[in-house]
């Protein structure tokens, strides 16, 4: 299986602002870990009056250094791409602090009393205005154009900045790992359809939520969706060769897994089977699985 190549050439400056455009500013909040990389980016968009996109978990020091970098600005607009708790759970305590209005996509969670990924939910966030796909959120001199890319998380909304062709991503695709599809809020089928809509836009440049941008949005999205292709093809040659439940397909496919990310393995694999038993290519029995065709 061919890998991926990943940028792990990322060092953010916590606490300050990072211009990466004429309309765009990214401040990294120091919350790194294993599914965050080196923390969750918050970025603001435009001058004057700007709107914040992911304004990150509730951090003190994370919600002072974006107040620092808005500072004699209007923040206008908090933008939330999904409601994981590395994501939106500061938007309500930066909208007291500024006066903004919230906006994201609704989502309700899925019931579930099993292992949850440590980007658990954030089951406080109820934005003031609903995000639907396509919908234009217009600000002084800037534009973002709801992306509607479930699949990571079922209210997943990435954000295109039409001034500059470029989409705020989220977790949907990141350049220094793949996504997690984390069952029962993550959905692999959804997932890779939201891949596939990314390959049909134009845009020129990805600003992830964790990590360094991409400049070539067309051949890491291609990378990334290939990737998932072929790891659900050896998910289904397992099931084919007897391996019946999840914990055993993680045990031959993910060999040399950091144990941290056990977990994680295993909610992947569940997502890829829930594709393959909704394809009709797999029937699950209990916690069993075997192959149909």
């Amino acid at each position: 299986m061919n890998k991926l190549a990943f940028d792990l050439n990322f060092e953010p400056k916590y606490g300050h602002a990072v211009v990466l455009s004429p309309l765009l500013r990214r401040v990294t909040c120091n919350n790194p870990g294993p599914f965050t990389f080196t923390g969750t980016n918050t970025f603001i968009v435009g001058r004057g009056t700007v709107a914040i996109v992911d304004p990150g978990p509730d951090d003190g020091g994370h919600l002072a250094a974006i107040l620092r970098a808005t500072s004699g600005e209007t923040v206008s607009h908090i933008l939330v791409t999904h409601t994981h708790a590395d994501h939106s759970p500061l938007a309500a305590k930066l909208a007291e602090a500024t006066g903004a209005r919230t906006y994201g996509a609704l989502f309700n969670r899925a019931r579930h009393d099993g292992f949850r990924l440590d980007a658990s939910i954030d089951e406080t966030f109820s934005p003031d205005f609903a995000v639907g796909d396509s919908d234009v959120i217009g600000g002084t001199g800037w534009n973002l154009q709801g992306v509607s890319t479930p699949g990571h998380m079922g209210n997943h909304t990435a954000y295109a900045l039409l001034e500059e062709k470029s989409l705020l991503v989220g977790d949907h695709v990141m350049a220094w790992a793949t996504s997690i599809v984390a069952p029962p809020d993550g959905h692999m089928g959804d997932y890779m359809a939201s891949l596939q809509k990314l390959l049909k836009r134009d845009d020129e440049v990805l600003h992830p939520a964790h990590g360094p941008l991409a400049k070539n949005p067309k051949k890491l999205t291609g990378g990334i969706l290939a990737h998932r292709n072929m790891r659900e093809e050896m998910v289904l040659a397992r099931v084919k060769a007897g391996d019946r439940a999840v914990e055993d397909i993680v045990k031959a496919i993910y060999v040399d897994l950091d144990p941290k990310l056990h977990g994680a393995a295993r909610l992947s694999t569940l997502a890829h089977l829930e594709h393959l038993v909704e394809r009709a290519l797999v029937e699950m029995r209990g916690a069993f699985y075997s192959a149909l065709k």
